[in-house]
């Protein structure tokens, strides 16, 4: 038997085109399809000893479905699937490189909104997962020698321009009355990826960035807004519990590295984009901590916590006087952490500096 890391993680930007078309079936549902192509610098680096090597997502494309229900006549949540293709290219420093593609299928949800007869805005998440490739067999490297498997979570906030909206009908029911000034409480559950930039300057001053994982998470938070207008500002807390983990699989047992807890205080400021839809962004401290574990008999190995920050930002629209849904992206980074005293070296021997990318969906309850 051999060993399995899940996983190595990677970061990075991307921008996408898109066409689609999109049929009402009912006044308040609708189906569609879409058709996408991207690019981008979505990658892993590793730097020892003089070698610099990257394996990086360079272009792809999704075509897919979704089904949407309109929450207001203006705004729209949905979900969405299909069909993904996408390029990858590993670059070193020493003349070694190659690149090669994998397919597979994605899902995910988004929230769409108007801004005018023609444009919408949206925010999007979407979990990609691709089979297994041998990425070594033009080496002519057997299958199950190195095998992957690749998962990608991604967020994006979109603008589209749609032909002849204008020549719509009336929706046949209208957006509830909205004041955004008020305490709240609410839950969301999420998913996200999660990397650990870790550096060893004794091993040749390397430098890996990085050591990923993923996973599922519930939240729970309270807060205040405040209505200006045109313009919302507002202070929450919330706190959440993670099943994100990086898991290395060995003969005889395993190891974890859990991000389970924590907590965010948060400003947030945003604009009404219409009379029931707040597009807004956010910012503010977050506290998190972290587990080291095997499985038995060894069981715990190390925890710690760590503070940062977290910055996003996302689309909030009303569904009654009272209750609010909305999608969010959040990127959290967390201070540097130094192992050095634990294993008996020096200091800045052995450091990590993870950083979170996540999405929620949530529901809200405002307080008259």
């Amino acid at each position: 038997p051999g060993f399995s890391l899940n996983g190595i993680g990677a970061e990075g930007v991307y921008g996408e085109l898109t066409v689609g078309y999109d049929y009402m079936v009912s006044p308040r549902f609708l189906i569609g399809g879409l058709l996408d192509a991207h690019v981008g610098n979505i990658e892993t680096t590793l730097d020892v000893a003089g070698l610099d090597a990257s394996i990086r997502e360079t272009y792809g494309f999704d075509a897919g479905l979704r089904v949407g229900y309109l929450f207001t006549p203006n705004t729209l949540g949905y979900v969405l699937g299909g069909y993904s293709w996408q390029k990858y290219k590993l670059d070193t420093n020493a003349g070694f490189d190659f690149d090669w593609d994998q397919s597979g299928y994605f899902v995910g949800a988004g929230v769409e909104t108007a801004i005018n007869s023609n444009w919408t805005i949206k925010s999007e998440y979407r979990y990609t997962r691709f089979g297994t490739q041998n990425i070594l067999s033009e080496f002519d490297i057997p299958d199950g020698v190195l095998d992957t498997d690749t998962s990608r979570h991604t967020f994006q906030v979109a603008a589209n321009y749609r032909f002849g909206a204008q020549n719509g009908g009336v929706a046949s029911f209208e957006a509830p009355a909205y004041n955004w000034t008020g305490f709240y409480v609410g839950g969301a559950a999420g998913a996200g990826a999660s990397v650990h930039q870790i550096e060893v300057p004794p091993l040749g001053g390397l430098e890996f960035n990085g050591l990923g994982g993923e996973g599922v998470f519930g939240e729970l938070n309270v807060g205040y807004d405040h209505d200006f207008g045109s313009w919302v500002a507002g202070v929450m807390v919330d706190a959440r519990y993670s099943g994100m983990t990086s898991e290395l699989k060995l003969p005889g047992g395993s190891i974890n590295l859990d991000t389970d807890y924590g907590f965010d205080v948060l400003g947030r400021v945003g604009m009404k984009v219409n009379e029931s839809t707040l597009a807004y962004v956010l910012g503010g401290y977050s506290w998190q901590h972290f587990d080291l574990n095997a499985s038995s008999p060894i069981g715990d190995i190390l925890d710690w916590d760590s503070s940062g920050f977290s910055v996003g930002g996302g689309l909030e629209t009303a569904m009654s006087s009272n209750v609010t849904v909305g999608l969010e992206y959040r990127y959290s980074q967390f201070s540097k952490k130094d192992f050095s005293s634990d294993i008996g070296a020096p200091d800045d021997s052995l450091t990590s500096t993870p950083s979170f990318h996540t999405v929620r969906i949530g529901a809200k309850y405002k307080f008259n």
